[in-house]
């Protein structure tokens, strides 16, 4: 409705048909798959620390956070999703068109501190993961982490159907893991029933349980599931956008409940194993499956508990590939090669996790994982404040505007949340300046400082769409937008059939005038443009979104152009890997010449943005000319 122009991970927009759909059960599954790949991340390894260190100091009576983490987070993904669905734009590109440049900065190094405490979290879990059931060193299996970037990628491009189907299946194997685990713990129901009343017994409890939170309702997943949704094709009538909003509920309903019975499990199975026990201290997942055996008289909890770690390490690292990719071209407009994407990601999580337990020892796991899960709960009111803002908004979501129920739900819970955070920093904050040290000062100007302009930025956030009732959004795309071409009207001949590379900028112009110069109104011109991201690398053809049908109408204006002043001309749109179908594309059509555009990419911006020119004139037996 209004914003669907603007495409998140236009690669896979709208890529799934759900129309075609007979029977309500043939649809609410064509609709399912994006709340499970956002599951994953209420599940990573960062959760299970915070489940063991609450579980095994505190028994039972920390369930109840987790029920209210999953409450929450089912409320604020059921706003993503109908954010997604009825704005068509992810939670980055909301707030980049609605608040200033230097907020959606702020708010773009939030976001990304919150993803790299993330993959933090997934780099030290597979690597425990590793050396449970492998016997590697951690710091080797923290180098070893590196590879799954690699096979990420690779998964990725059979498409988005194929990779739900990989992601639900170790979400599988992780459930039945558990289930197999408190199989074995048999803890009491009547037992377990006492932690669903609320209680925070002490300081560490409070700890612990906003790392609970921030593990749970995780701040990139609001950005993610914003945009998994649009994968999603459907009429946009106002029945339909209904259906698809009561769809994704569903989908999210299931997918969470079943996250929230993977994290009780592992806190039930922390309570009855090792608190109950009197062993209280176990935060740390390796001293977790050293104890399993001996606490459940079973030589299959540890190994299934390794083994389910591994599983879930896996699955969530694709969490943060994706989110990264969202947040990175929502907020700065930056679209950068997909596997470069993965590795600097992947790289600011590696470093401080490797330097930490090089230095500290291998012990300091456990409070590595719980810390990375309360930086997320810090970054939480900073995505959660502008999502409740936009879905309230009546003018930019009409009738599917959250209603004053929602609101009042929406806002308790951010209130909880940011309270919950406030509390935290005051206590820590207190207690570094209260530490005797010549060094105090450091402390004061610079922590203080900083949660003063974190705080001030915040209220900035909540206050600035009522301060501002009407602002034009802006967006820009990737593209720099249609140009009119300056067609000569003399041309002399040279060439017959002519292959023209384009890419909608303001190389375009005088790529194609160089082009009616070689070949005159005698020759036949073919427009090629290919869609060149991640998501048409694993789709192809099948890929129906914006950016696609965008170019594919630039393209066409080109066409008309060139016919109407007299020249013969066809276009072609290919898909993903410029280098692999620009030199197919031309083949096809029996060009006798190639013209393309080159900006002057060197070095550095080559690697980042990637080479086409170079790769594509070695696979052609014509002459390629490259205009600047």
């Amino acid at each position: 409705m209004g914003d669907h122009k603007h495409a998140s991970l236009s690669e896979v927009h709208e890529s799934v048909e759900t129309s075609d759909k007979r029977g309500f059960w043939k649809r609410l599954l064509a609709f399912m798959g994006p709340a499970y790949l956002v599951s994953v991340g209420y599940m990573d390894p960062g959760n299970w620390a915070t489940d063991l260190a609450g579980g095994s100091q505190f028994g039972y009576q920390l369930i109840w956070v987790l029920l209210m983490s999953n409450l929450i987070a089912l409320l604020l993904q059921s706003f993503c999703a109908r954010l997604g669905i009825v704005r068509g734009l992810d939670l980055a590109q909301a707030s980049r068109a609605t608040y200033p440049k230097f907020i959606n900065i702020s708010l773009y190094i939030l976001a990304e501190v919150a993803i790299a405490a993330c993959d933090l979290a997934e780099v030290v879990g597979m690597a425990i993961g590793l050396q449970l059931l492998f016997g590697f060193p951690l710091l080797l299996g923290i180098c070893i982490s590196v590879l799954d970037t690699f096979i990420i990628l690779f998964l990725l491009h059979y498409g988005i159907r194929k990779m739900e189907a990989f992601i639900l299946s170790l979400v599988a194997i992780i459930g039945l893991c558990f289930l197999g685990e408190l199989i074995f713990a048999a803890p009491k129901m009547s037992e377990i029933a006492t932690g669903f009343i609320p209680s925070i017994p002490g300081h560490d409890a409070l700890y612990i349980a906003i790392g609970i939170i921030g593990a749970t309702v995780m701040p990139h997943n609001l950005y993610l599931h914003s945009s998994l949704v649009q994968t999603r094709k459907f009429q946009k009538t106002k029945e339909e956008i209904g259906k698809a909003i009561r769809f994704n509920i569903i989908d999210s309903a299931i997918a969470l409940n079943f996250a929230f019975f993977v994290n009780a499990s592992i806190l039930i199975l922390a309570a009855t194993a090792f608190y109950k026990n009197g062993m209280f201290e176990v935060a740390e997942i390796q001293d977790a499956y050293r104890l399993l055996e001996p606490a459940l008289g079973s030589k299959w909890a540890p190994i299934l508990f390794a083994v389910a770690l591994i599983a879930a390490g896996q699955s969530s690292t694709i969490t943060g590939t994706l989110a990264g990719q969202i947040v990175m071209e929502g907020y700065l407009n930056l679209r950068i090669q997909p596997w470069l994407r993965r590795i600097i990601t992947r790289m600011i999580a590696i470093v401080p996790a490797f330097l930490i337990i090089y230095f500290s020892g291998e012990t300091a796991t456990g409070k590595l994982l719980v810390g990375s899960q309360v930086i997320l709960s810090m970054q939480l009111g900073f995505a959660v404040i502008p999502l409740i803002h936009f879905v309230s908004d009546k003018r930019k979501m009409g009738e599917f505007a959250i209603s004053n129920t929602l609101k009042a739900l929406a806002w308790s819970s951010a209130i909880v949340i940011i309270g919950l955070n406030i509390k935290l920093v005051y206590e820590v904050l207190s207690a570094f300046i209260s530490i005797d040290s010549p060094n105090q000062w450091i402390f004061k100007f610079t922590l203080v400082p900083l949660a003063i302009l974190a705080l001030l930025l915040m209220v900035f956030v909540f206050l600035e769409p009522w301060l501002i009732t009407i602002r034009k959004e802006k967006f820009t795309q990737l593209h720099s937008g249609f140009l009119p071409l300056d067609i000569p009207q003399k041309i002399d001949i040279s060439f017959r059939k002519i292959a023209v590379s384009v890419d909608f900028s303001s190389v375009d112009s005088k790529t194609i005038q160089n082009a009616l110069a070689q070949g005159g109104r005698d020759a036949e011109y073919l427009i090629v443009h290919v869609v060149e991201t991640a998501g048409a690398r694993w789709l192809g053809d099948e890929i129906k979104d914006h950016e696609t049908e965008t170019d594919r109408e630039f393209l066409k204006k080109y066409a008309d152009d060139l016919n109407t002043a007299g020249y013969r001309c066809t276009y072609e749109i290919g898909y993903g890997n410029r280098k692999m179908e620009i030199p197919k594309i031309v083949n096809r059509f029996g060009a006798d010449l190639m013209i393309m555009g080159g900006h002057g990419h060197q070095t550095v911006m080559d690697w980042i943005f990637g080479t086409t020119i170079s790769e594509v004139r070695h696979q052609l037996n014509i002459p390629v000319l490259i205009v600047r």
